[in-house]
C-alpha cells in the first residue's frame, strides 16, 4: 500500500476512533448528569412535575422506557440505542428523536454555516491589513505599526467576547437602538439572520486571527518569503500567494473544533435571539430530563464533526506540500 495511502487511512480511523470517544465520554457525562440533578425522569412521560397521572399511568410510562430497569440497566440501554442510531422517542414530547433533532440541524447549521465563512473574512482581512500595515515604509511607517497593533489587539478582545453579552450588546445598537435588523430571528428571514451571525462570527475572527497571525509571522521568516520579495512581489502579492496558504493549513485544521464552537453558542446565542435549532432544542431537552433528545442531539453534532473532520483533512492534504509529497505534516 502506498504510504500516502496508508497515512491518508491512518488519519481518517484517527479521526473516527476520536469521535466515538468523545460521543461516548458524553454521553455518559450527560446521562449521569441528568439523574443526578433530582427529579424523575417519567415526569417528562407524564408531562411535568404538576401531572396527576396515577400509580398505574407512572408504571408503564416506566415500564414503556425502560426506566424501571436499574440505573446500569437504564445507562446501557441508552448507550446501545446510541450507538446503534435507533434514537427512539422522546419523553417529553412524544415524537420520534431523530425527526426533532433533523429538524433542529438545518436552522442551526444554517447559523453555523454563516458565522464560520464570516468569520474566516474577518480573520482574513484582519491578516491582509495587518500585513499591509506592518510593511508600509516611509513616513507612514509608524502609523501603520499603530495599525497593525491595533488590529492585534482587537483579535484579541474579539477572542475572549462572551456570546451573551456581544449578543445582548448587538441587540441594544442595531435592533432596539439603530433599527436595523429585529431582535428575534426565525427560519428563513435574512435580516433576522445578521446579528445572530454576528454575534458567533466575532469571536471566532479573534481566534482564528490570532492563529493566522502567528502563522504569517512565522511565514515570514521562510525562504521562500525572501525568494518572493528578491523577485519584486509586492506585500499583497506575497501575502495571497505564499504566506497565507503557509499559514492557513494549521487554522483550517481546527475548523471542525470552530464548528463545535460554534454549536456550543448557538445554545445561548439561539435562545437568546427566540431562535429555533439544536441549541434551543437541548435546553429544552436537558431542562425536560428529556435523555433520548439529549442524547440524540450529541450524536447528531458528532456525526457532523467527524464529516467535516474529514473534509477539513482533504482541504489540508491540498493546501500542505509535504502531505501531498507523503508525509504525515
Amino acid at each position: 500500500m502506498p504510504g500516502r495511502l496508508r497515512a491518508a487511512l491512518l488519519r481518517a480511523a484517527g479521526v473516527v476512533g476520536r469521535a466515538l470517544l468523545v460521543v461516548w465520554v458524553t454521553a455518559t457525562v450527560v446521562f449521569f448528569a441528568l439523574r443526578g440533578a433530582g427529579g424523575d425522569p417519567v415526569e417528562a412521560v407524564l408531562g411535568g412535575p404538576g401531572s396527576q397521572a396515577g400509580p398505574e399511568a407512572v408504571a408503564a410510562a416506566k415500564a414503556q422506557y425502560g426506566l424501571d430497569l436499574p440505573l446500569g440497566q437504564q445507562y446501557l440501554l441508552q448507550l446501545r440505542n446510541v450507538l446503534t442510531l435507533d434514537l427512539g422517542d422522546s419523553y417529553a414530547r412524544r415524537a420520534p428523536v431523530r425527526d426533532l433533532v433533523l429538524g433542529a440541524l438545518a436552522p442551526t447549521s444554517v447559523l453555523a454555516l454563516a458565522a464560520l465563512v464570516l468569520g474566516w473574512l474577518l480573520a482574513l482581512a484582519g491578516a491582509w491589513l495587518m500585513t499591509s500595515a506592518a510593511a508600509t515604509s516611509g513616513p507612514l511607517a509608524p502609523l501603520g505599526r499603530i495599525v497593525a497593533r491595533l488590529a492585534r489587539g482587537w483579535e484579541v478582545v474579539a477572542s475572549v467576547l462572551p456570546h451573551f453579552w456581544l449578543g445582548a450588546v448587538l441587540v441594544a445598537l442595531f435592533a432596539a437602538g439603530l433599527r436595523w435588523f429585529p431582535a428575534t430571528s426565525t427560519p428563513g428571514s435574512l435580516p433576522g439572520l445578521v446579528l445572530p451571525t454576528l454575534t458567533l462570527a466575532i469571536p471566532l475572527a479573534g481566534f482564528l486571527g490570532q492563529l493566522l497571525g502567528e502563522g504569517l509571522a512565522e511565514a515570514e521568516s521562510r525562504p521562500f518569503t525572501t525568494t518572493a520579495r528578491a523577485r519584486g512581489a509586492s506585500p499583497s502579492q506575497v501575502l495571497a500567494r505564499h504566506t497565507l496558504r503557509h499559514a492557513a493549513i494549521p487554522t483550517i485544521a481546527l475548523t471542525g473544533w470552530a464548528f463545535g464552537f460554534l454549536v456550543s453558542g448557538a445554545v445561548v446565542v439561539e435562545t437568546l435571539f427566540g431562535r429555533p435549532g439544536l441549541g434551543r432544542l437541548l435546553v429544552d431537552a436537558t431542562l425536560q430530563r428529556d435523555v433520548p433528545v439529549v442524547m440524540g442531539a450529541i450524536v447528531v453534532i458528532a456525526l457532523v464533526y467527524v464529516v467535516l473532520t474529514i473534509v477539513v483533512e482533504a482541504i489540508e492534504a491540498v493546501l500542505d506540500p509535504r502531505w501531498r509529497a507523503g508525509g504525515t505534516a
